[in-house]
């Protein structure tokens, strides 16, 4: 029996150091700080930087250099952090303290750039304009010699290269250059002046004052060529009787009873003008005058009668201007019938933009040709300006097929913009944006497209609950008179409930656990025991009772007692 017990105590004592070696201990990994995502960022913008690493906990700080940031933690290898708009450029070591522990460092992990400096405009074009003009004499009569000073200015923001000016008029005679002067290259800072000699080339008779088109052609520094057209009013003399000592008004004397027509108001039923649309243009024409117009024609381009002394003898309408705007459907001439003194009319003219439009104000003459109430011949021209503008032209939509959303869970927005125009275009940032759901990655700079040109972006969206969301994609850009616009699209998305473990019933049994599959190290050490002690070592089968697991031993099988053979007597 003292073997017995000796030999228990010394598999008890090796009992004990195999299970000291069989603990497993715990080692803490080292601080340490691996990576940075991304490790390039823009100043403009406030960015979200992922630190990779480990060892670290609930209290790490992130710094840049000696600038701690907002850190978040999200697990023992992953930290996020703030870098806010403005920080300084520079390469900085990506630093991550916790308190009590120390700190780990990784030189040169981030790179902070400013951003790239982009125009305030997408195109800025020379802008040729008129600063003033004056002539040698006050008043023009027939055969007189006379001089326009014209003072030129340049509003736009580059050089105007090359510059031509061409002075027309049915009623002048341009006189030692043929109406034609070449100024050079104007910039943005200074002015060019010119002057133009002219004569009257035709009797005067019955007007107050002759038109004078001034045609100015240029070009910018890329060779693009602009032209402006400027029309300039000259006031005609009263004629002086011959033989007598007084003189006699003119036709339309100012401050005497006379009907005169006034374009009021003009709007255009498409908004804005851009080359090759058509568009119609309603002009508010009202008789501001005293008297009657009667017969009144509109003549779009600008026309006169053809007879002198003969109202309405004839309509000369087919020397306008008609290089950017082209009457569509009908001709330039409309009849507006009679306008009584201090009643309007609506006049309309289909138009078409030429589709070699460029960018720009135009000025358009506008003609009425009546007779007063007194018989006279009368023709009141006026100017009103368009504006042709040069839109993007941009298709937004999906580059690929979209994967289906589940609720809660995020997916990807292949977002793309297609340049459909026939020009370069420079556009600013594009956004998007919806209810009902979050967007990450939802912002970024375009910049220039070329013709065709595309721009994606992988947007996250990540939705709240299942049905269809609408997504606003908005991108701004400025056009071409320096003001700020923007074009937008809405694109639907189809979300789908989201996966959810199964609710168990109640009304349903609870199935049993079952038997375990192994034994643990401490069972296998208790049966060794129990064997050296001659006890029953067997594997124990579970027995569940009512959720509570108990082990019993399979009792031994009963064995037959062998028949005992019938003695002989």
């Amino acid at each position: 029996m003292s073997n017995r017990i000796k030999l228990l105590s010394v598999f008890i004592l090796g009992f004990l150091v195999l299970a000291a070696f069989a603990v497993p201990m715990v080692v803490n990994a080292a601080l340490a700080v691996s990576g940075v995502s991304p490790n390039l960022v823009v100043n403009h913008l406030t960015t979200t930087i992922t630190i990779s690493g480990s060892d670290f906990t609930n209290a790490s700080i992130v710094r840049l250099d000696t600038s701690a940031l907002t850190t978040t933690y999200v697990s023992p290898s992953t930290l996020t952090a703030v870098v806010p708009a403005g920080f300084a450029p520079d390469v900085y070591d990506v630093q991550v303290e916790v308190p009590g522990v120390g700190s780990a460092t990784l030189p040169g992990g981030l790179t902070i750039l400013a951003p790239t400096a982009t125009p305030s405009q997408p195109y800025a074009r020379p802008q040729i304009v008129i600063d003033s003009y004056d002539f040698s004499t006050d008043a023009i009569s027939f055969g007189q010699e006379f001089n326009l000073n014209v003072v030129l200015d340049n509003a736009g923001g580059s050089t105007a290269y090359s510059m031509q000016i061409a002075f027309t008029s049915t009623e002048l005679l341009m006189l030692k250059n043929g109406g034609v002067t070449a100024v050079g290259s104007l910039g943005t800072v200074g002015k060019a002046e010119l002057s133009q000699t002219m004569t009257a080339a035709v009797s005067l008779s019955g007007l107050t004052r002759v038109s004078l088109d001034m045609n100015v052609t240029y070009y910018d520094a890329v060779g693009a060529s602009f032209t402006d057209k400027f029309t300039i009013y000259i006031p005609v003399a009263a004629k002086v009787v011959s033989g007598g000592t007084g003189i006699l008004p003119t036709a339309t004397p100012t401050g005497v009873n006379r009907s005169q027509l006034v374009i009021t108001d003009y709007k255009t039923d498409i908004d804005p003008l851009q080359p090759g649309l058509t568009f119609k243009l309603s002009l508010t024409v009202q008789n501001v005058g005293t008297l009657g117009a009667k017969s009144v024609t509109m003549v779009v381009g600008g026309g006169s009668t053809g007879g002198s002394g003969t109202p309405q003898a004839g309509i000369n309408a087919g020397f306008g201007e008609f290089t950017t705007f082209a009457p569509v459907g009908t001709s330039n001439v409309k009849s507006l019938g009679n306008i009584d003194a201090l009643d309007s009319k609506i006049a309309t003219q289909d138009l078409i933009v030429n589709v070699s439009a460029a960018p720009g104000a135009y000025p358009m003459k506008i003609s009425f040709l009546y007779t007063d109430a007194k018989g006279n011949a009368v023709n009141d021209e006026q100017v009103i300006t368009l504006l042709v503008y040069n839109l993007p032209h941009v298709e937004i939509g999906y580059y690929q097929p979209v994967q289906p959303f589940f609720a809660g869970q995020p997916g990807l927005l292949p977002i793309q913009v297609v340049n459909l125009g026939r020009n370069f275009v420079v556009l600013g940032t594009m956004k998007v944006e919806t209810s009902g759901g979050m967007i990450e990655n939802g912002s970024m700079l375009i910049g220039t497209l070329e013709m065709g040109g595309y721009f994606p972006l992988d947007a996250t969206f990540t939705p709240y609950l299942a049905g269809t969301y609408e997504v606003m994609v908005s991108i701004s850009y400025t056009d071409d008179f320096s003001q700020a616009r923007t074009v937008s699209q809405v694109l639907v998305v189809d979300v789908l409930e989201g996966f959810s473990e199964p609710t168990p019933d109640p009304n349903q049994p609870i199935e049993p656990f079952p038997p375990a599959s192994s034994e643990t190290f401490w069972q296998k050490a208790w049966r060794f025991i129990l064997g050296l002690l001659g006890l029953d070592s067997g594997v124990s089968t579970p027995q569940i009772d009512n959720m509570q697991p108990t082990f019993e031993t399979k009792p031994a099988e009963p064995v037959p007692a062998e028949p005992v053979p019938a003695g002989k007597g």
